[in-house]
């Protein structure tokens, strides 16, 4: 499969905080995710999906809460797909430390400034496929923030440009 060239997408979603009641507690955090497989699934109703690693903290996420967003990524942001693509990572919080971003209307979450296009989608269905979870997502909200630049693409196992 690494034969097959695909788009790089940052799924995105914001974790609510441990205990709302509580002042005290830490409040919400940002979670991000660089995800390949990633399609559109049908334009009436608009849907994507998604492949989630089972047990990944995005997975996990997006177990418990439905609304999630997505920064289809340009070229140029090779840095920010690598960076939320690392294993191990302590905090995300600081992977969107220099990012520029806005937040979703719906989500909240973070929408990757220069993206070729950002989405904010709600969770219609779970499917279990192998070791990964299929997450397919309404889309409620599109746009295109960046016309500049081609897609950030990956293929045999590396991150590449178009042409």
């Amino acid at each position: 499969m690494s034969r097959l060239a695909s788009g790089v997408v940052l799924v995105t979603a914001q974790e609510p905080p441990l205990d709302p009641d509580d002042p005290g507690a830490p409040g919400s955090e940002d979670v991000g995710m660089t995800a390949t497989a990633f399609m559109s699934v049908s334009l009436d109703p608009p849907l994507v999906l998604v492949s989630l690693r089972d047990g990944s903290r995005m997975d996990e996420l997006l177990e418990e809460q439905d609304l999630w967003a997505v920064s289809v990524l340009s070229e140029s942001q090779r840095h920010i797909a690598g960076r939320f693509a690392m294993k191990g990572r302590l905090s995300d919080r600081l992977l969107f430390a220099d990012i520029p971003y806005t937040r979703g209307a719906y989500t909240n979450a973070p929408l990757v400034g220069g993206a070729l296009a950002v989405l904010e989608c709600r969770t219609e269905q779970r499917v279990r496929a192998g070791d990964h979870t299929l997450v397919i997502g309404r889309v409620l909200t599109a746009g295109v923030p960046s016309a500049e630049g081609g897609p950030l693409t990956y293929f045999r196992g590396r991150y590449r440009r178009l042409g």
